[in-house]
């Protein structure tokens, strides 16, 4: 009775399987079936990846609003890496302000917001493309006010200076 036992229990499991070679499967080119995921950053044929536009005030001063909105909780309000989610334990994203970065150019910027680096991931579907170059002047205006002597200043400035 026990040497049954084992043989009635693989000839139940043996019962439920059926043929597996009738399977219904969707077909490979069907409407059904949907386009498949592009990577981010990926340039059509023949179409040009997304340009800088002109440095502007405007421009800059959008950078600072989607910077604040994107950028600060990792890389905080100056850019030093110091933001409130780093504070909370989550990886230290460089400084902007490091020699490295401050000698990258603004397409390195761009690039990073667009594919991600490190542990930073992809934002090309949250920004925009005007809006990532717009961030990336931004932050070459964050990198310049933390490095500018008094003598690039223009003279209607210096004389504010204590």
């Amino acid at each position: 009775m026990r040497a049954a036992a084992p043989t009635l229990m693989l000839l139940a499991v043996l019962a439920g399987c059926d043929d597996m070679t009738h399977q219904p499967r969707q077909k490979t080119y069907s409407p059904e079936v949907g386009p498949a995921q592009v990577p981010a950053g990926t340039v059509e044929y023949d179409k040009q990846p997304e340009t800088a536009p002109p440095l502007t005030l405007a421009l800059i001063q959008r950078g600072q609003e989607q910077f604040r909105i994107f950028c600060t909780p990792c890389h905080s309000e100056l850019g030093d890496g110091n933001g409130m989610i780093v504070q909370r334990g989550f990886p230290h994203p460089p400084s902007y302000h490091s020699e490295v970065l401050r000698e990258a150019s603004t397409q390195h910027f761009y690039d990073v917001i667009t594919n991600g680096f490190g542990v930073m991931y992809s934002f090309s579907a949250r920004v925009q493309p005007a809006d990532r170059w717009a961030i990336a002047s931004y932050i070459r205006a964050l990198q310049r006010s933390q490095r500018t002597s008094v003598a690039e200043l223009p003279p209607e400035q210096r004389t504010l200076l204590p």
